[in-house]
């Protein structure tokens, strides 16, 4: 033990036994102290290992706040882009303490994880003492737990800042907590971490909220006219009667009553937004049906400040009553606005992705486009997932009631796929049926026309496809005047398109028509929430096939180290083959077909399409699997930039993940890390 750890545990015994003298700044810590020794029982002079709990135990916990985490992650992952090059790590804690999702930087993942910096750990106060996450979920308020302020003696290198996470009913959820093993001495240089960590723990809390409420209309109000519909930090969720059904944090404590702790509930629920905010329903009303911004004119006591207001309808508005009952038109005759137009399943799309950032880019982007007029053209590799993609999008869009057909290019025979296209009129030809055929294209009216491998669609057919999209009608076999569609076109490929236009193999103007938007997949070994498509794949085979299997830390490892050629579809495969041969008992290695249970597989080369959208990694990542100099390559790139993996990844036009990984395959480390 070193003196430092030694005079701060004779520290913590002094002032934790006489928390009377602590004043200031120091109280919030010093009274966790007292509590620490007198309430938990724990002996300063006797330090603990981080304690972590096993994966099974972990999952849980995981699964208490499954679509928390979700939301939670995207945050997550966005303020570590922020503060890794500062050495920053990040945890999301459930209520208990214990850690459910973690970032770190992976060259450093034996240091993490010994400091307790890890997913499993318990960073409960009653078990670990003074520290950020424990003494934040005493407190319930942000915190910043600094070095020599942390109870325990193995804890006082660490930095920690903590925010609060509440449910919308003011309920303690989680802990959003940024880490570094390594900081400067000055508690102030923490200030910043400390704002930034308010603001994204903010973020995270209301998209949670946004995402509880998606069937209501929400309000939301902020002092920035510009900023509100995106930053209105008081928000408040209502139905149809204008009666106030959920409020966030900011709303609670803004309108808190004197005494009640801010982060409590409190009687909003029930109250209508006219009597709360002192507005008319007429005001309300427009609101609803204008989607803008406007300030409100008369406003509550609570909110003398000039504030500004905008309404975000439900998210999915076909489960949303479209006219109000008889006796709510009597009580509120300026109803919000009726719609018939509603989402299928809007939630599909998001769950295609965890927390891979090409995947939540795509999803984003997809979500601007589904209902634009663009024709949108999927790519990649076979397997990769483009046909449920193409259903996500139409079950996200407006026409997700209309026609879904799906036509596969390269499964119909050449001599029947323009029939099947575009359908034939009685008589057209021997052999058809005698009142003529409705084709596919016709079918999906008001719908989405998803083509499949449109790469090998025949030359000749293109050019009559092409009228298709150019003047939206159809010309069936036999028929003399063509007929209206509307429909949307989805394409999809695991081809280039602009090679085979360069080949005189597809037509310029058709591959120029079909990718107004253009969306690259990629292949499942790149992507970086392998684990969550294995448990959320995992758990849907074992549901259909009412299975209780379940599947140990082992075999997710293994899983993960596949190279997996045949992408999802083959994950997929794999995953209803274990849980056929497990027979309701856990799966285990034994349960895996052949090529996954050997030793792991080296890494073999394949092609990746490369369209202009793409953001997967170039062939300069294949390059660096491949040649004999790629760890000096990689080593080189490293050196030049002093070790920031950001700045090598651009030069090597490579993924950050993909740095990371070849880092820890080539046993290359950080001359900080040695």
């Amino acid at each position: 033990m070193s003196n430092a750890q030694i005079e701060h545990i004779d520290n913590v015994i002094n002032v934790g036994s006489n928390f009377a003298h602590a004043r200031g700044a120091d109280a919030l810590i010093h009274k966790s102290w007292t509590r620490c020794i007198k309430q938990h029982g724990l002996d300063p002079s006797k330090p603990k290992a981080a304690n972590i709990l096993p994966f099974e135990r972990v999952r849980e916990h995981q699964q208490r706040l499954e679509g928390f985490i979700r939301v939670a992650r995207a945050g997550m992952e966005d303020m570590y882009r922020r503060v890794a090059d500062l050495g920053y790590m990040m945890l999301l804690t459930d209520s208990d303490g214990i850690t459910v999702d973690y970032i770190g930087n992976p060259a450093t993942e034996k240091q993490l994880k010994a400091a307790g910096l890890y997913l499993g750990a318990d960073w409960n106060e009653a078990h670990a003492g003074t520290c950020g996450v424990g003494t934040c979920l005493v407190e319930r308020e942000i915190i910043t737990c600094h070095q020599a302020e942390h109870f325990d003696a193995t804890h006082i290198g660490l930095t920690c800042t903590s925010a609060p996470l509440f449910t919308p009913d003011g309920q303690l959820l989680a802990v959003l907590d940024v880490s570094a093993l390594h900081s400067p001495e000055a508690k102030e240089s923490q200030h910043l971490v400390l704002h930034l960590t308010s603001i994204y723990g903010q973020m995270i809390e209301d998209a949670n909220f946004l995402r509880h409420f998606d069937k209501h209309w929400i309000l939301r109000l902020g002092q920035v006219c510009g900023l509100v519909e995106v930053s209105g930090n008081i928000m408040l969720a209502f139905n149809e009667d204008g009666c106030i059904v959920g409020a966030n944090t900011g709303a609670r404590k803004k309108f808190a009553a004197p005494g009640v702790p801010q982060w409590a509930s409190n009687n909003l629920v029930g109250q209508t937004v006219m009597d709360l905010l002192e507005t008319s329903q007429d005001e309300l009303s427009r609101l609803a049906k204008g989607g803008t911004t406007m300030e409100l004119s008369g406003i509550g006591a609570h909110l003398q400040d000039r504030q500004y207001a905008t309404v975000i309808p439900p998210r999915n508005l076909a489960v949303v009553r479209t006219t109000l009952p008889a006796q709510a038109e009597a009580r509120t005759p300026a109803a919000l606005p009726a719609t018939s137009e509603g989402r299928d399943e809007p939630l599909a799309l998001d769950r295609l992705a965890g927390s891979d950032p090409t995947m939540q880019n795509l999803i984003r982007q997809a979500k601007r486009l589904v209902d634009r007029k663009v024709n949108i053209l999927i790519q990649g590799e076979t397997g990769s997932g483009k046909e449920v993609f193409a259903k996500a999008l139409h079950g996200y869009s407006k026409r997700a009631r209309k026609p879904f057909v799906a036509v596969n290019c390269a499964s119909i025979p050449e001599s029947l796929i323009e029939s099947e296209l575009f359908g034939y009129m009685p008589g057209s030809f021997t052999g058809g049926r005698s009142k003529g055929m409705k084709g596919l294209i016709l079918q999906s009216e008001g719908g989405s026309l998803f083509l499949d491998e449109i790469g090998d669609m025949p030359l000749q057919l293109q050019t009559r496809f092409l009228r298709v999209l150019s003047e939206n009608e159809v010309l069936p076999l036999g028929a003399d005047h063509p007929i209206p569609v509307n429909c949307t076109v989805i394409a999809a490929t695991h081809r280039d398109l602009r090679d085979q236009v360069e080949a005189g193999t597809f037509r310029e103007d058709l591959y120029y028509r079909l990718c107004g938007a253009t969306l690259s997949l990629p292949a499942l070994r790149d992507r970086a929430d392998q684990r969550y498509l294995i448990e959320t794949i995992f758990q849907d085979e074992a549901r259909r096939s009412h299975s209780r299997s379940t599947m140990s830390a082992e075999i997710v490892d293994r899983l993960t180290a596949h190279h997996w050629p045949g992408n999802v579809r083959e994950l997929r495969s794999t995953l209803r083959f274990a849980i056929a041969l497990s027979d309701d008992a856990p799966v285990t290695l034994a349960d895996l077909p052949d090529e996954l249970c050997g030793a792991q597989q080296a890494d073999r080369v394949r092609p990746v399409i490369q369209p202009r959208t793409v953001f997967v990694d170039s062939p300069a990542s294949l390059a660096l699997d491949t040649n004999e100099d790629s760890s000096a390559r990689l080593l080189n790139a490293l050196k030049r930039h002093k070790w920031n993996v950001t700045r090598a990844a651009d030069e090597l036009a490579l993924c950050r993940a993909t740095i990371y990984r070849q880092m820890k395959r080539f046993g290359i480390t950080p001359p900080n890390h040695l």
